[in-house]
């Protein structure tokens, strides 16, 4: 029989037992301890905290942007732009930003794979010999690049026609069209005419015309946006107007009223007029004529990569090389590559083109291997390894490498192109000085109107993951789109009166059919959107881009039958209901001053509410007293703000589900609002409040102040009771309500040191960079003297492409900080709580022309 009797034990041994039990749950939920190993060698210039700073430069759309990518002990963990480089000018895109995710990424290709089974480089290598020796001269051979702009890729393919004479070298880049290349000297524009212009959006060019943008709205430049599609651009425009792209050309061949009264406002102002790549040749033409009769500061260039044969003409191919890229899903052709006898796809993903090639190769990263490439205006630069390959992938030029015999490595190939200039110099500098394409002419013809069918469709590449390249990224899949705000989804997007005539509304289906093909797309109704046109973002609906992108959105390449629009589709609503996640479910200010604007004229009326008068004095900060200033004249909302913040503070993404429950980590949002037919952005971080509400509540003082000024959150301290967040009017803390830090090794390396990883019941928000803060302080001791002004610079500053962002410290008088908030055009955003913000702001100057009445 069982016994049951009691256990005999002491009140003394229970608690012993007792406690050894909860030391023992406890240790099962924490982090195993790990050893600290210090170098046996220590390697030559690596300091152990000191980060290093490599100059390099990656294409994302069509033309080089330079980076300056940090490493930490040999791991590269951040991004930031390369002042010395034309096309970044110091400034980072959200791409850039978020390349150091995707070069970390463990669902990137690991190994080779032929139909899908693991197989061996070695194997493949003999492979590919045995198919080149039964190919007389190359008769059959074809290649296909993704990205042509690196000359030493180019001279590689030149060696190739030598020893195959009769191989076809292909080119597919979907969002490159072989438009001649106009340079534009914006900075020097006093008024600009932008016709479904993309040119702050998506343009090779993006990040240095948003600078000379920059530079030209400090000095009141008028902005007209024509356009079919909300953009970055009609964002900005003190005038803009929305029409299909049709409309657009029927309305320059009609020359209305409007249109000569803007014509006459860039002739008395050196005005410039920026076509969009969406317009015909024809529409293309007219624009360079009437540039010419401006005088505007326009040139003409070679483009960044030379013409190749068109991927429609794939034919008799009996062996398919494909160098990057994903054609079988975004290409305009069914590529029948089960057909092709001998194919091989070089891609960074086992994606939907390698699945159907005969063999899929590991592609290295562009931090991973030596190469070249040019910028927008034809600038060279070296591409230099950050890390050797961490799983073992080939690179373009190793693979031509093959194809051709040479048998180099990539740094012998491109020192080898590169044999006349300073080496050292030119990877010091991430530039080769010299390179810039000289102009070249062009020629002009007649324009004609554009015919206007009804439902005319207008692709554009998505803001985030572009033409589906990074989809398998979650920085940039739950990075709120600037016109939608939308995150983790693509949506057709439409105006209110479209949606009306078709009965849907926001989250409907609708069916979009054309040339035989249909897609079914969830609506997004936009109040900006042109009647009569669907805007399609690309890159989307995605089956094999990894956990991350799969099944998120919908494809839209199936319509697209012409680059950038079409005319003539049908469109019907279909049964059920989509559930978007997005940031923002209100774009009104509802009367209050958020995002303020002010007419040109009527800046010296602008009055900012003033903080009371306090009996008590204020704190004497005798060191530094940290500030920023954010020029809402210059914010562009592009985002690069919001990712640069989430690289270097290791801020997690939580997925779609946890964003439509409002659980966002972002540390800086960027708020959008619709007033009077224009759009406002404004960057809203923590406010960093000298009278900071989120401090009385705190029952452990989580949050408090520092000797700086700063707002500090005290992680070991924080409870998680989140009464702060409940009390902050600004709404900028976040909570972890689960443990979003990464269990993936290759994840963890990616992690800046310098920064606490937080763990779930933790609330975090932005700190200013503090580490960054401490860098500086750090130095400047070492050398006995104060920080100088310039010398901290926050994430969110140095991504600024519009350098809109301003950081410093308000106890030196000449100070760029101090300096921005003397600006008559200055304000605290509610002021009237009298929290007494250091984060402050520049009303927007409204520069409208008084000739034309838009209501």
């Amino acid at each position: 029989m069982l016994d049951v009797s009691p256990i005999k034990i002491s009140r003394r041994n229970f608690l012993k037992l007792g406690a050894a039990a909860a030391a023992l749950a406890t240790g099962s939920c924490s982090r195993p301890r790990e050893p600290i190993v210090p170098y046996a060698q220590q390697p030559e210039a690596e300091l152990p905290g000191i980060p290093r700073f490599f100059a390099t430069a990656a294409s994302f759309v069509g033309a080089a942007e330079g980076l300056l990518v940090e490493s930490n002990t040999g791991r590269p963990t951040k991004v930031e732009g390369n002042p010395a480089h034309p096309g970044s000018l110091g400034a980072t895109s959200i791409h850039g930003q978020a390349s150091v995710l995707e070069l970390w990424d463990p669902e990137r290709s690991q190994a080779p794979r032929r139909h899908g089974e693991p197989a061996t480089r070695g194997a493949f290598e003999a492979e590919l010999a045995n198919v080149l020796s039964k190919l007389p001269r190359g008769e059959g051979l074809h290649l296909l690049l993704r990205d042509a702009t690196s000359p030493t890729l180019l001279r590689q393919i030149e060696a190739l026609r030598s020893r195959f004479p009769r191989c076809v070298v292909h080119a597919w880049d979907p969002l490159a069209f072989g438009m001649q290349p106009a340079l534009y000297r914006l900075e020097e524009a006093g008024a600009i005419l932008s016709l479904d212009s993309r040119f702050l959006d998506d343009h090779p060019y993006r990040l240095n015309y948003a600078r000379q943008y920059a530079n030209a709205r400090a000095r009141h430049c008028r902005l007209y946006a024509v356009e079919s599609a909300p953009s970055l651009v009609g964002a900005m425009a003190d005038h803009r107007y929305a029409m299909s792209v049709p409309a657009i050309e029927a309305w320059l061949a009609a020359q209305d009223a409007r249109y000569q009264a803007i014509l006459r406002d860039l002739r008395a102002h050196h005005g410039v007029i920026i076509a969009g790549d969406a317009l015909s040749p024809a529409a293309h033409t007219l624009v360079q004529r009437l540039n010419q009769e401006l005088g505007a500061s326009v040139t003409y260039i070679p483009p960044a990569a030379p013409r190749f044969s068109p991927i429609h003409d794939l034919h008799d191919v009996k062996a398919l090389l494909i160098v990057g890229g994903n054609p079988a899903y975004d290409a305009p052709v069914d590529l029948d590559l089960g057909a092709v006898p001998f194919s091989a796809h070089l891609s960074l993903y086992n994606d939907e083109t390698s699945a159907r090639c005969t063999w899929h190769l590991p592609a290295t990263h562009f931090m991973e291997h030596w190469s070249d490439t040019r910028a927008f205006d034809g600038t060279a630069s070296i591409v230099q390894p950050l890390i050797a390959p961490l799983y073992g992938g080939m690179s373009p030029h190793e693979l031509l490498s093959l194809l051709t015999g040479e048998g180099k490595s990539g740094y012998d190939l491109v020192r080898e192109t590169w044999r006349k200039i300073d080496w050292e110099a030119a990877l010091r500098k991430g530039v080769i000085d010299g390179t810039a394409f000289a102009p070249t002419t062009i020629s002009t013809s007649e324009v004609k109107a554009g015919k206007a069918e009804r439902w005319h469709l207008r692709f554009v590449a998505d803001q985030s993951v572009l033409d589906g390249r990074f989809a398998n990224n979650a920085w940039l899949q739950e990075l709120p789109r600037s016109d939608s705000k939308l995150t983790w989804d693509n949506a057709a997007l439409l105006s209110p009166a479209s949606a009306r005539e078709l009965g849907v509304e926001t989250g409907d289906l609708v069916d979009i059919s054309h040339s035989g093909r249909s897609v079914s797309a969830p609506v997004w109704v936009m109040a900006a959107h042109a009647d009569g046109s669907i805007t399609l973002p690309l890159g989307y609906g995605r089956s094999r881009a990894g956990s991350v992108g799969n099944r998120a959105g919908f494809n839209a390449y199936p319509l697209r039958t012409s680059p950038w629009n079409v005319s003539g589709a049908t469109v019907a609503k279909v049964p059920g209901r989509h559930e978007f996640a997005t940031t923002q479910q209100h774009f009104r200010m509802e009367g209050r001053a958020l995002a303020r604007e002010v007419p040109l004229l009527e800046i010296a009326t602008f009055a900012a509410e003033k903080p009371d008068t306090s009996l008590y004095a204020a704190w004497p900060y005798e060191g530094y007293r940290w500030a920023m200033s954010i020029d809402l004249n210059a914010c562009i909302g592009c985002n690069a703000c919001t990712i640069a913040c989430q690289a270097e503070n290791n801020i997690p993404s939580v997925g779609k589900d946890q964003v439509m429950a409002g659980r966002e980590m972002h540390w800086i949002r960027v708020d959008r609002y619709d007033e009077k037919n224009r759009t406002h952005f404004q960057p809203v971080p923590c406010m960093h409040c000298e009278n900071a509400p989120c401090e009385y509540v705190c029952p452990v003082e989580a949050s408090v102040h520092d000797s700086e000024g700063l707002n500090v959150q005290v992680y070991n301290r924080c409870v998680g009771t989140r009464f702060c967040s409940q009390n902050c009017p600004y709404k900028v803390r976040r909570f972890n309500f689960f443990d979003h830090t990464p269990h993936d090794e290759s994840l963890k390396a990616q992690m800046n040191p310098e920064v606490t990883v937080r763990m779930r019941g933790v609330m975090e928000k932005c700190t200013y960079c503090v580490q960054r803060i401490s860098r500086g302080r750090i130095e400047a001791e070492k050398a006995g003297r104060r920080i100088q002004d310039g010398e901290v610079v926050t994430a969110c500053q140095a991504a600024c492409p519009m350098q809109a962002i301003v950081f410093g410290d308000l106890n030196d008088e000449q100070s760029q900080v101090n300096s921005a908030k003397r600006s008559p055009l200055h304000y605290d955003l509610l002021a009237e709580l009298n929290t007494r913000p250091r984060t402050s702001y520049a009303a927007r100057v409204l520069n409208r022309n008084p000739e034309i009445d838009d209501g």
